[in-house]
């Protein structure tokens, strides 16, 4: 199954664009999943092992926080499209709404000065004074900001720490046993960067933002490895069940499928970005800084997971977006001739 495309993450990966990777095509019945390369090679090179867990950044965005906010939708605990600050009073704009939040169309202007040099508390505070801009609902710009505050959001409704929340909601449910926010031991972790001033990273969130607000953080943090976001991935194949656990109703998952900006013009849904297969065919895609990428197609239920430590030793943004891009684009191509050779029996 995608010979052409293991070929490509075979070649990326001998070339050095991320030291190893751990990936799988999933379909609703099955999987074939790989593992190879290293998990580290600086100071030392060690092997790339299954078990080990990637902090897969952003795409804690849609298995943790989006999917918490989807369920308190389902339960009308929430109204989307009613002014943020309703549910989280410490916030200051009464203009954005959680829709302009989970598409993207905030326009926050979200500079915050010495962020990175701030205590937990001061970030907070910050975050709850950032402002919309000229373009709110108007236009998608990716940011962080938008998760961080709904994370901030499900504390106050739930009145947990927001991991712990991600934890009894999404990875219990979902048996993610393997995973895990704020790891104990480094040591069951794929490094990532070596950075200039916290050293190599390893067992502790990359993402700075996340790194300070710990077990507040709604936009990074989570550890995870292959087996346990397939999980995940069969969740969304299997519209919304997990095994005998419902995590999301069928009718959420339909309406992913569609453009959730406020002028239906902005190609993303709720958390997640949207993006079409050869036949036009929506899909659900969603990348992790480090490295990592899930695409999912509820329609025909098969998914693409991709985890990568690319950022280890030194991160190589720009060259690794454009080769993951080229990946994509042969994996869609693929997808396209195996759906049409399926069709033909």
């Amino acid at each position: 199954m995608y010979k052409e495309t293991r070929k490509k993450i075979k070649e990326f990966m001998n070339d050095g664009v991320f030291p190893g990777v751990s990936f799988s095509f999933m379909t609703e019945a099955k999987s074939d999943d790989y593992t190879w390369g290293n998990a580290q090679i600086l100071p030392t090179v060690e092997s790339m092992d299954v078990s080990l867990l990637f902090d897969v950044a952003s795409l804690t965005k849609v298995i943790c926080t989006t999917t918490v906010v989807l369920q308190l939708m389902e339960t009308n605990r929430i109204d989307i499209d009613m002014s943020f600050k309703k549910y989280y009073p410490a916030f200051e704009d009464e203009k954005i709404t959680i829709r302009h939040l989970l598409t993207h169309t905030s326009d926050i202007q979200s500079y915050i000065k010495n962020r990175d040099t701030l205590t937990k508390e001061e970030l907070r505070k910050a975050y709850s004074q950032v402002k919309s801009g000229e373009n709110l609902g108007k236009q998608v710009a990716y940011t962080d900001t938008g998760t961080i505050l709904l994370g901030f959001m499900l504390e106050e409704l739930l009145g947990k720490d927001v991991i712990e929340i991600f934890k009894e909601r999404v990875l219990q449910p979902l048996d993610m046993s393997d995973s895990l926010f704020l790891p104990a031991d480094p040591f069951q972790t794929v490094p990532t960067e070596i950075h200039p001033l916290r050293g190599l990273i390893r067992g502790q969130t990359h993402d700075p933002k996340a790194f300070i607000l710990a077990e507040h953080a709604g936009n990074a943090g989570l550890f995870t490895n292959l087996k346990d976001i397939k999980k995940f991935v069969t969740m969304y194949l299997n519209e919304g069940m997990y095994k005998t656990n419902r995590v999301l109703e069928k009718m959420t998952i339909q309406s992913l499928l569609l453009d959730q900006t406020p002028n239906r013009k902005g190609h993303r849904s709720l958390g997640w970005d949207l993006k079409s297969d050869l036949a036009g065919n929506p899909l659900l895609f969603h990348t992790g800084y480090t490295g990592t990428f899930l695409l999912i197609d509820p329609v025909n239920k098969e998914g693409f997971v991709f985890l990568s430590n690319r950022v280890h030793p030194i991160d190589k943004r720009a060259e690794y977006i454009e080769k993951r891009d080229q990946l994509i684009a042969i994996y869609l191509n693929e997808k396209i001739t195996n759906i049409d050779e399926s069709l033909s029996f």
